[in-house]
């Protein structure tokens, strides 16, 4: 049968549809008004009535109660924490229904996502009142953690089962990058194909394409590495702490590790995979690692399954001094208090830098120490069962390790794991302890080869087929580690690199700890400047690291200012204005492309440039006064030139419009130090630019940059002309501390949050001047520096430092 006419692009699929408003297909609905689709989330009808619903009078029959699953979804969305929209306005694209009584649109959706209860006859029963509505050509998925797609089709049509498959996200949807694309034997090659481009670039997921086999990928192999683990942690006699101490940061994984893992997702639910698995398997082997676990099924049976019951491996108790935290004891089951784990083993792997070295470190610091014996079980078993995999789960070792990154936050995937702890002596490790090693991996070194990856010029091969494969990679997804194996840095310190990306056009990452800026990154930034001015058509400012850049180095300033170096102090704030202003009056384009958390002089450092690019996933924001402080790398300059814009633009261009309803907004957003929670929301704090926009695919961040660098050389680009800033003056200042008083009296704030904001009035302001003035940058720079010089002085600002550097929270004194 010929393919229906469907969705040729990712930008035809304009209207979605989900089934389902519970925590995952309310997820999903919004992450798809995020990427700009209308979305109808249908629900069923309820059968009784609410308290409240009852108290209005209302009926069964009424619209309002027949569709309320949905639209209390729908409500719920902008009160969500974490948030689940990008904006919470954005509700507005998604309409509520309900499968009744609305079952017309799902005739109008292009896409239609089935999320219901993890139950194969009732998802059977939802497709077949799909494929009765849906129109010719529309795609079908569902959202299943494991279920057999093919049987849930089975019973539908040819044309229907062309165009359906499985997409798998992982929860959260807006946050977690994976999608697991899992297609059936009659799914269209085609219709593969958009779903991953809908994924990938409407919706800046990270796919992998798995195989129908139970719970896929990345599901598979971490119930596999959970339950291996909670084996040898009884095997090797190890508490909950020592477990968790062991297979968090120190394996390469998330500090949650694997038993506060477990917790968070629920005992019932791990048992639900392992039962999946295991009666969906033939191999007589994998039936037996997947048996339910004894002590798992004794902490179900007595309602122990995780923090949503209260108590699973840990739970919080009310003590006199606030909450505690205690530890299931493993020999009684009893809870005592969390106790902390150290050892030689553990404190070599904190030392180390980067997740290949902590591995390492953890493995070999010792390798008779019990800690070491019991890590290197555990790695070796994972290892050995993701090889056995290939082929079975994903045709892709690539994959495998991507949706280990990707869905369960692993710094290193099960291969690249296994390359960092050296591929060949530990597979002769294996062998000597009698382990079963899967052929192909014996015949991939028996043709020589040392690793499963390896860099090929500007780009990282993998293990297929006895041959090494390009990895999959979107044409303006660049890797900046591929870059830099190849030779491609042009310069480097040990807090930044300028690297050659192509096309004349040079890019400055970060690479300090935390990439919080210190000398060495500003030390970078002049040197890069005069690099590029001399050499290069344009400059992308980003970073491969986890966060763009969390601040400047706080610690240093704290002990200069403990000390009474204040020389020192007004030193490093000069040298961060003057790198800043640099980036700025360069006479080649700059562009920004931030992500994740940009914070303080992270934000300084975006600001000068010609145009930033944001990832979706940006957390911006002048926070400096949550330790005491005020923006002084060029921040509060920046804030008074943008005022200063707007209020000319909103004069129609004359001059003298009114600077002061955009200054209290700019002020507000910085006294307060609130932070965007979204590249979208940055618009409403007022710290977006007219040229500044995002992108939906983080991964497209350094390609896009680097195209609007490029833009701005072919049209003939000239740096702003260093110009003058009108100002707000004394009246300006006054009205800001008014607020600010007022705030003070009502106990809103304190009085040292006082102090701060009355020096953040002032410069913004501009001083004691007069009114509408034009002042220049350096004037402003000056007035920052001044500010925040008195406030290092500032007892109270030291301990606000202190407490941030102690606690990473913010201190009220």
């Amino acid at each position: 049968m010929a393919l229906q006419a469907s969705p040729k692009h990712a930008s035809s699929i304009r209207q979605a549809a989900v089934i389902g408003s519970g925590v995952m297909g309310a997820g999903i609905a919004a992450h798809l008004a995020n990427a700009g689709m209308r979305v109808s989330l249908l629900d069923v009808v309820p059968q009784t009535l609410t308290e409240e619903e009852e108290r209005q009078g209302l009926a069964l029959a009424d619209a309002k109660v027949r569709s309320r699953l949905a639209s209390a979804a729908i409500a719920r969305m902008g009160k969500a924490q974490p948030a689940q929209l990008y904006d919470p306005s954005w509700s507005s694209r998604i309409t509520p229904g309900n499968l009744t009584d609305h079952l017309a649109l799902l005739g109008e959706a292009d896409w239609i996502i089935e999320a219901v209860v993890e139950r194969l006859e009732v998802k059977r029963e939802v497709l077949s009142i799909i494929e009765a509505a849906r129109k010719p050509g529309a795609i079908v998925s569902t959202n299943t953690s494991g279920l057999s797609a093919a049987s849930m089709a089975e019973e539908r049509s040819e044309e229907f089962r062309q165009h359906f498959g499985v997409t798998h996200f992982f929860n959260p949807p807006r946050y977690m990058k994976l999608v697991e694309i899992v297609p059936t034997a009659d799914t269209a090659p085609a219709v593969v194909s958009l779903l991953k481009e809908v994924c990938e670039k409407r919706l800046g997921k990270g796919v992998v394409i798995a195989k129908d086999t139970p719970n896929f990928i990345a599901n598979r192999i971490g119930t596999y590495g959970m339950l291996v683990t909670l084996q040898d942690a009884l095997a090797f006699g190890l508490t909950v702490e020592e477990t968790d101490a062991l297979t968090g940061p120190a394996m390469g994984r998330p500090k949650t590790a694997t038993l506060r893992m477990l917790d968070l997702v629920g005992l019932d639910t791990l048992l639900h995979v392992v039962d999946n698995v295991r009666e969906r398997s033939g191999d007589p082997l994998e039936q037996a690692v997947f048996a339910r676990p004894q002590l798992l099924e004794q902490l179900a049976s007595s309602g122990r399954i995780g923090e949503k019951s209260g108590a699973g491996f840990y739970r919080k108790v009310k003590g006199k001094g606030g909450s505690e935290i205690e530890a299931l004891r493993l020999d009684t089951l009893e809870y005592g208090p969390k106790r902390s784990v150290s050892s030689p083993v553990i404190d070599a792997s904190k030392a180390a830098k980067g997740a290949a070295a902590k591995v390492k470190a953890l493995l070999r610091t010792d390798p008779q120490d019990r800690y070491a014996r019991f890590a290197w079980s555990t790695i070796k078993k994972t290892l050995l069962y993701a090889a056995a995999q290939v082929g079975i789960i994903a045709d892709s070792l690539s994959d495998i390790d991507r949706a280990m990154r990707w869905g369960f936050n692993w710094e290193l995937g099960p291969f690249e794991l296994w390359d960092a702890i050296g591929l060949r002596k530990s597979v002769q490790q294996m062998q000597k302890e009698g382990e079963t090693i899967p052929a192909w991996v014996l015949a991939w070194l028996e043709e020589g080869h040392e690793s499963f990856y390896k860099a090929e010029g500007n780009e990282r091969v993998y293990a297929s087929s006895g041959a090494y494969k390009s990895e999959e990679r979107e044409a303006d997804s660049l890797s900046l580690a591929a870059l830099k194996a190849s030779g491609k840095t042009v310069l480097s310190t040990s807090g930044a690199s300028l690297i050659d990306i192509g096309d004349d056009v040079a890019l400055l990452e970060f690479h300090s700890a935390n990439n919080a800026i210190g000398g060495d990154i500003l030390s970078a930034i002049q040197q890069s400047v005069r690099e590029v001015s001399q050499n290069w058509r344009g400059l992308v400012l980003a970073n491969e690291g986890r966060n763009f850049c969390v601040g400047a180095n706080l610690m240093l300033l704290l002990m200069e200012a403990q000390s009474g170096e204040w020389d020192e102090v007004e030193e490093i704030i000069r040298f961060f204005q003057s790198s800043m202003l640099a980036l700025k009056r360069l006479d080649r384009p700059v562009v920004a492309a931030p992500h994740r958390m940009t914070l303080g002089g992270g934000v300084e450092a975006c600001l000068p440039a010609d145009q930033i690019i944001y990832s979706p996933e940006t957390y911006f924001g002048l926070v400096e006064t949550g330790v005491g402080l005020i923006p002084a790398g060029g921040g509060c300059k920046e804030a008074a030139a943008m005022a200063a814009e707007r209020a000319l633009i909103a004069s129609g261009g004359k001059a003298g419009g009114d600077l002061q309803p955009h200054l209290n907004a700019l002020f507000e957003t910085i006294a307060l130090a609130k932070t965007s929670s979204s590249g979208y929301e940055v618009s409403r704090l007022g710290l977006m630019r007219p040229e500044d926009r995002v992108i939906m695919r983080q991964e497209a961040r350094f390609g896009e940059a680097k195209r609007a660098v490029l833009e701005l050389d072919r049209t003939g680009y000239l740096p702003p002309a260093e110009g003058r800033i009108r100002v707000a003056g004394r009246e300006g200042n006054a009205v800001l501390k008014v607020a600010v008083q007022a705030m003070r009296l009502s106990g809103h704030i304190s009085g040292h949050d006082a102090l701060i904001a009355g020096k953040l009035a002032s410069v913004l302001a501009g001083g004691d001047i007069q009114p509408g003035a034009e002042v220049s940058e350096q004037y402003l720079l000056d007035l920052e520096c001044e500010a925040f010089l008195s406030l290092c002085g500032e007892r109270k600002t030291q301990d606000r430092m202190s407490h941030m550097l102690a606690t990473g929270k913010p201190l009220r004194n």
